[in-house]
């Protein structure tokens, strides 16, 4: 299945993807996609319904974040090989494991603020896997049962903050819209493969990031069983698992979002995020004035 949240930001509903790619509303049937609703025997009754009988929502309809009630958000650092080696970084041993705030989460097509005072804000297209079922001290052999699905994410980074500020990554990596999430979660049945994944990010109609989860250092059951031994991970909890080569940081001369950047962020089966970046005075003026802002 394709999962979605539709509706207005903060007042997301569930929903899922039709055969046709239509979206159709589950808020009759599940409350969210979210809490109980994310464990392996709610998913198999939903997969029992006929998406046929659920109402059909306009194509404009906006896509909120695919999961909602996280409150875990655990990210890898370099975790794909190639990526490693375009920033001059070692092989780690282990995961690298930090924190997004949750309240950086956006949908998978808002726009991405860059902050005030920014000058280094950049992009990173992520595989995430999203948490069905309480997870501590779990082996990765049995990791993907605590799974619900997987979606993109764009780990938006202000590089400045995380890497001069001192301290933790944290500083660089939870402000408000460094998370889109989304399109849709799409369950493990309909991913075959969880190691041949393309992955691709643009900016502006430039393609910046090539790659596949084959380079990853630690695959996902590694991740997902490594990070339940450092925290309890629940329902709707997320692990983005790292981004091939091709960021802006690593770029000579190193290449950073500017306002009026479009990103467009790809992963086979898993759809496609379209974000445009707005400079953080245009997005206070312009809620200020009331008008839209998703």
């Amino acid at each position: 299945m394709k999962l979605i949240r539709h509706g207005a930001q903060g007042d997301e509903k569930p929903g899922l993807v039709d055969r046709d790619g239509g979206y159709r509303d589950l808020s009759a049937i599940v409350r969210d996609i979210a809490g109980p609703a994310l464990a392996r025997e709610a998913l198999d009754r939903l997969r029992m319904i006929d998406p046929e009988s659920l109402p059909l929502l306009p194509k404009e309809t906006r896509l909120g974040p695919c999961v909602g009630g996280t409150r875990n958000f655990v990210a890898v650092g370099l975790n794909f090989a190639d990526h490693a080696a375009e920033t001059g970084a070692p092989i780690p041993s282990e995961p690298i494991l930090f924190n997004k705030a949750p309240s950086c989460i956006s949908g998978p097509n808002d726009p991405v603020i860059i902050p005030k005072s920014s000058a280094k804000t950049d992009w990173e297209v992520e595989l995430a896997v999203v948490i069905g079922a309480r997870a501590s001290y779990v082996h990765a052999n049995e990791a993907l049962d605590y799974v619900a699905g997987l979606c993109i994410c764009n780990d938006v980074s202000e590089r400045e903050w995380q890497m001069e500020r001192g301290g933790t990554w944290a500083k660089g990596k939870g402000c408000p819209t460094f998370g889109p999430i989304g399109p849709w979660l799409v369950t493990l049945d309909e991913i075959p493969d969880l190691k041949a994944l393309g992955m691709s990010l643009d900016v502006s109609g430039r393609r910046m990031q090539t790659g596949s989860t084959a380079t990853m250092i630690f695959d996902v059951p590694q991740l997902v069983a490594y990070t339940s031994h450092f925290m309890m991970l629940e329902p709707g909890d997320i692990i983005t698992t790292g981004t091939p080569p091709g960021v802006g940081l690593g770029m000579k001369p190193p290449r950073y979002l500017k306002p009026g950047d479009e990103m467009v962020l790809r992963i086979d089966r898993l759809g496609e995020q379209r974000q445009t970046v707005v400079a953080f005075d245009d997005w206070t003026a312009k809620v200020s004035s009331g008008e839209p802002t998703d």
